[in-house]
């Protein structure tokens, strides 16, 4: 049966899980809930379990049996239900595309960097009344990042540290000439979804970083064939046991406590005095902003 969120326990710990990644095996004392929030429906319901004694919820972000394109995916429910929950760090797993020779097939990237490249999506959660601009120079955890490095060598992967991702609005996959374009431009993995995740997880204060499942070439590498989807299906049956094993080591290395400064990005952020905030939006971004707003008068 599944639960409102007003009825679940806090949990520390989100997973997002990217094409073929749509449950996470070796959770007990599972529940499955729905979140209700201020932008609609989340992908899917959140599964939440526990790993290793620490309590985790999943959510594939395309929904079971991936039902919902990239640019359709309602990203601020889905951040938002993290936020609601409790979570404090997510885990981030995608397939993309590699646009470094030295990036196989097969090969996990934990990137460093974003490039936005979409076109057609909403990434904040504010509006409505209420401006902020937080920080993106690094838009991902550090500390998270290296947790995910050292997990990925506990599993045996294949991980390159660092890099940039660049986040296109699809879904379709690239044109040839987009695809020269992006390698001029050094990016080293191109996917559809997560620089939207990582300006939402900043907003919300939740340390955030991707393991990136290199899947293909892209269409420029001139030995290979174009991306199809059957050949990224093919790799990423391999990438997505080698991802699990990944998150699995990470939950037992992650420390209780935070001490990067992702919980505390909102604080000088916040532009609109709060008399000015409309009632609504006060009480839509509430599990945001509202530590921030207590006694703060203008």
């Amino acid at each position: 049966m599944a639960l409102r969120s007003k009825k679940t326990e806090r949990v520390t710990i989100g997973v997002i899980g990217g094409s073929g990644l749509y449950e996470m095996e070796g959770l007990t004392n599972i529940r499955k809930v729905r979140i209700a929030t201020p932008f609609g429906k989340p992908s899917d319901e959140y599964l939440v379990g526990t790993l290793y004694g620490r309590r985790i919820a999943f959510l594939p972000r395309h929904g079971k049996g991936h039902r919902v394109m990239p640019t359709d995916i309602n990203y601020r429910a889905n951040i938002y239900g993290m936020k609601k929950l409790g979570v404090e760090r997510i885990i981030s797993v995608s397939a993309v595309g590699s646009m470094k020779e030295e990036i196989k097939p097969g090969d996990i990237v934990i990137p460093d960097q974003f490039y936005d490249h979409t076109k057609h999506r909403r990434s904040t959660f504010f509006g409505n009344g209420a401006v902020a601009h937080v920080g993106m120079a690094d838009p991902v955890c550090g500390n998270l990042c290296k947790v995910l490095v050292e997990a990925g060598a506990r599993a045996g992967a294949m991980v390159h540290e660092g890099g940039t991702y660049i986040c296109m609005e699809g879904p379709q996959f690239s044109t040839r000439a987009e695809s020269l374009i992006y390698r001029q431009w050094g990016v080293n993995v191109i996917g559809m979804t997560n620089a939207t995740e990582a300006k939402l997880a900043r907003e919300a204060e939740i340390c955030y970083s991707t393991i990136a499942l290199a899947t293909d070439y892209d269409c420029w590498h001139h030995s290979e064939e174009a991306v199809t989807v059957e050949a990224v299906l093919e790799v990423m049956k391999h990438n997505i046991e080698t991802s699990k094993a990944m998150i699995k080591e990470a939950v037992r290395m992650l420390p209780e406590e935070r001490t990067c400064a992702c919980g505390s990005a909102l604080q000088f952020a916040i532009m609109t005095p709060a008399k000015l905030i409309p009632a609504k939006t006060k009480k839509d971004l509430a599990p945001i902003i509202g530590k921030y707003l207590k006694g703060r008068k203008g």
